[in-house]
């Protein structure tokens, strides 16, 4: 496939960007260091097999309260933006878009509640209407000659790349310097195996218009003891999270063949840093 790739300078884009590469496709960057693209833009995607929309504008570090002091704004580049980038894709004859979407647009809810993609979303972020508003967009204009999947991922952890970047890098780094940690529990996926969901929605002679994607609950004492043990040190482990975030449902994903690489991945990609 040939496929445009939006935000394939960012972190989780990165993922895509390297993954569907070795899967031997033919990945076009629009933006950073790619075809010039910014949001709000209307590019020509003519003779893309595919769209894969990752950029998102917010304030360095933040995604949930990543406005700032410009809501307006925020709402005009990734809201707007990406429902113009939707319009010109199908405009362009593009037959498949993957959006990534998050589980904020989920909401608060009750502990111990299952989040499945048919429950009634009530964001209670900007960042997540915002996702919840680009979904409804890209459903809106989905058809039989234009397939639209809206991955709403997890918390992304891993490196696309062999040594690369990733978000817990700051955190080891205290971590063998002897800092205090601070308690911390949240869902994750490795980003290939993000990629991976992409790989086989874009196989799909009929793919779900939302799946959710996640792998497994993990607190930052687990994660740093399996670190500890793989490197040598003895340091003191942060407290276990009091918090119990709620679990995604992947079933939908899972019975298209998905498979995430769960405890014994975490522990592979450990012993690589």
């Amino acid at each position: 496939m040939k496929i445009a790739l939006t935000g394939a300078g960012g972190y989780v884009g990165s993922f895509f960007l390297y993954g569907l590469r070795d899967q031997g496709h033919e990945v076009v960057p629009f933006g950073r260091d790619g075809v010039p693209y910014d949001l709000g833009d209307q590019p020509d995607l003519t003779g893309f097999d595919a769209l894969i929309h990752c950029a998102f504008s917010h304030v360095e570090g933040k995604f949930r309260g990543g406005e700032g002091d410009d809501p307006e704004g925020f709402i005009r580049l990734n809201r707007d933006g990406s429902l113009t980038l939707f319009e010109a894709a199908k405009a362009a004859g593009v037959g498949r878009v993957l959006f990534l979407s998050s589980r904020a647009v989920y909401g608060p809810r009750p502990t111990g509640t299952l989040l499945t993609e048919g429950m009634t979303c009530t964001p209670d972020t900007l960042y997540g209407q915002v996702k919840l508003d680009c979904e409804d967009g890209l459903k809106a204009l989905t058809d039989d000659g234009f397939q639209t999947t809206s991955l709403r991922a997890t918390g992304v952890y891993g490196a696309s790349v062999v040594c690369g970047p990733h978000k817990w890098r700051a955190m080891f780094a205290d971590f063998r310097e002897g800092k205090t940690i601070a308690p911390r529990n949240g869902t994750e996926v490795h980003g290939r195996d993000l990629c991976s969901a992409a790989e086989i929605l874009l196989a799909s002679d009929a793919p779900p218009q939302t799946v959710n994607v996640s792998d497994m609950l993990m607190d930052r004492h687990d994660v740093l003891g399996i670190y500890a043990g793989l490197k040598g040190y003895d340091h003191p482990l942060p407290e276990r999270s009091t918090a119990t975030p709620n679990q995604m449902d992947c079933t939908r994903l899972q019975q298209m063949g998905w498979q995430p690489r769960g405890e014994q991945g975490l522990r592979d990609w450990l012993a690589t840093l």
